[in-house]
């Protein structure tokens, strides 16, 4: 279970002392207690002694790139990873790079926008250390359910798919779009109810989300999209899973 918000930790990875303060003071206005840090270098130094629940994460750092400092965050934690940019064209470059980052926000940001998905990320269940990264946790024994689908098998409680007997390593909301896809799966998926799915409420707007998160999740599954096996697209409204062999 998460912890309540007064005991959370989120721990700031800016230069910029105006955007820094922003940001503490937003958050610190959801409950949490704030750890700062001007480079990447201290920030993952603090990231060790602190073990925080979240991390916001300046693209633009003076010694390490924001990207690398995110893959080694994500190396040695779970902590929800926002990044942030002041450059609006980064975010699907970033996106894209799948370095396990939860958000990305845009500079100038609203704080009353970084607090709604600061919730929406935390109503999202959390798994062990990398788990952002896709690191596949042992499924426990019995009761699991198991969702398949044209050799495709989903461990839903130990967050484990594997595909033809091979574990695949998904990042956190491409195994929370897989598992929507198939637990509707003779249902046409808009993409504004996937993001109100698995994003949470607020992001209706943010369609390149979804694709680029299918895009990577197909890749993944060694996808023809020509020929799909698994993930159809349905022009002009959104995604659903070919037929095939879908249990429970």
């Amino acid at each position: 279970m998460s912890a309540p918000p007064s005991q959370r930790t989120a721990l700031i990875v800016e230069d910029d002392p105006d955007i820094r303060e922003l940001l503490a003071t937003t958050l610190r206005m959801n409950g949490f207690t704030i750890v700062e840090a001007s480079s990447g270098l201290e920030g993952l130094a603090a990231l060790k002694e602190h073990r925080p629940d979240l991390v916001t994460l300046d693209l633009n750092l003076p010694d390490l790139d924001g990207v690398e400092v995110c893959r080694q965050c994500r190396a040695v934690s779970d902590a929800y990873i926002v990044m942030v940019t002041a450059r609006q064209d980064e975010i699907d470059r970033l996106i894209g790079l799948e370095i396990g980052a939860d958000d990305f926000i845009g500079k100038p940001f609203s704080p009353r926008e970084l607090s709604a998905r600061v919730s929406a990320m935390f109503r999202r269940p959390r798994t062990g250390p990398g788990a952002g990264t896709g690191a596949v946790q042992p499924p426990e024994p019995g009761g699991n359910e198991l969702l398949r689908h044209n050799g495709l098998v989903m461990d839903v409680e130990g967050r484990v798919v594997t595909l033809a007997g091979q574990e695949l390593a998904l990042t956190r909301i491409e195994f929370d779009l897989l598992e929507t896809l198939l637990t509707g799966a003779h249902r046409v998926w808009t993409r504004e109810a996937l993001l109100n799915r698995v994003w949470g409420d607020g992001w209706s707007q943010d369609h390149h989300l979804v694709e680029v998160h299918i895009r990577n999740l197909r890749k993944k599954l060694g996808e023809d999209i020509s020929n799909p096996r698994f993930i159809r697209t349905v022009r002009g409204v959104g995604y659903r899973m070919m037929p095939g062999d879908q249990q429970d």
